[in-house]
């Protein structure tokens, strides 16, 4: 009799201690690129300790730009992440990367750039850059932006000469004398324009385009683990709304942030960056991708990209849309009380 009362005492021992530890974080693979303003809440969820909080342990992994980064994707050396909008569509079309969510508005901060005793003679005659040099990363937003600008000038890409290097190099490169033109995004233009007295002289929201962050993921990975995904976006929503909320503090995280990526700008760069890239919340991700009433706007803003990679050459057809936007992931953040408690940063 004792002992059954005891193995009783035991197992109930068991159980209650069971439902009061939590479950043991699941490993996730996270991908971004450093010090730059779109990345800043995954940085902020990190210093704060959000990861764990909805299950998450995350190994990350860090890339000086989009190309790179989609091509680890094969190798599944991440699972989720944030990159430009350009990488994701390419990513789509190449690794079956989807896209999951949005961060922030990087339209004008995607910029063609020239040296300051240049830049009105070429704004007054923009058919003298025919033939000339403009440095920039391509496959890129940054390139994106550079032909929808040509556009406005009533240029066309093969009027020029597009020379590919990174976003570091081309700052090395414009301010040693080559090229025309630089493109570049942020905080890159910020640091050319403080190292050379470069001027913007036209931006993606000039062109005419949208440029956005996208959240993204390996389609395997999502639908194998879709409350680790959930989860993740509730993250950087986190992230996003307690930017919002606390101003100062998140400017000293994005100069700390950046400091570590070897960055270092005027605080006037940097406040400059925040007032020019509205985030999405996740009210605002979710209309963003509502196709209650048609294509969303995200059909339309990544079918833009998908035309560019086109007509680079890049892509021979641009992936559906529908095949690679979601927004079920989302949903899940919203639908879910506790998720989208910790989202809002309630």
């Amino acid at each position: 009799m004792n002992r059954r009362v005891m193995g009783t005492a035991a197992i109930l021992a068991t159980l209650l201690l069971a439902c009061i530890t939590p479950a043991r974080a699941q490993n996730i693979g996270v991908s971004y690129q450093p010090a730059l303003y779109w990345s800043l809440p995954f940085f902020i969820a990190t210093e704060k300790g959000w990861w764990k909080e909805v299950g998450l342990d995350p190994k990350f992994s860090s890339f000086p730009s989009g190309a790179p980064q989609v091509a680890a994707v094969p190798a599944k050396s991440w699972d989720v992440g944030g990159t430009g909008s350009a990488p994701a569509v390419l990513g789509a079309a190449r690794v079956n990367l989807i896209t999951i969510g949005i961060i922030n508005d990087q339209s004008s901060i995607n910029a063609l750039m020239a040296r300051p005793n240049e830049a009105e003679a070429i704004l007054a005659n923009p058919t003298s850059l025919k033939g000339k040099q403009i440095l920039l990363t391509t496959n890129s937003t940054g390139e994106y932006a550079a032909i929808s600008c040509l556009g406005k000038w009533g240029l066309k890409p093969n009027d020029v000469q597009m020379v590919n290097l990174g976003q570091a190099d081309v700052i090395a490169a414009f301010s040693g004398g080559n090229g025309a033109l630089a493109g570049l995004w942020a905080p890159n233009m910020f640091t050319l324009e403080k190292r050379a007295g470069a001027r913007t002289l036209c931006t993606g929201k000039e062109g005419g385009v949208r440029i956005v962050t996208a959240l993204v993921a390996r389609a395997d990975f999502a639908k194998e683990n879709p409350k680790q995904v959930a989860a993740f976006l509730a993250v950087i929503s986190r992230g996003l709304e307690w930017q919002k909320k606390n101003k100062s503090e998140a400017f000293e995280l994005m100069k700390r942030w950046y400091k570590q990526g070897g960055v270092e700008l005027d605080d006037r760069f940097l406040q400059q960056e925040i007032d020019i890239q509205p985030n999405f919340y996740l009210e605002d991700q979710l209309r963003a991708f509502d196709r209650s009433k048609g294509p969303s706007d995200m059909d339309q803003w990544f079918a833009g990209l998908g035309a560019y990679l086109k007509s680079t050459g890049t892509l021979k057809e641009a992936p559906d849309t529908r095949a690679f936007i979601t927004d079920e992931y989302l949903k899940m953040v919203r639908d879910d009380p506790k998720l989208r408690k910790f989202a809002a940063g309630d």
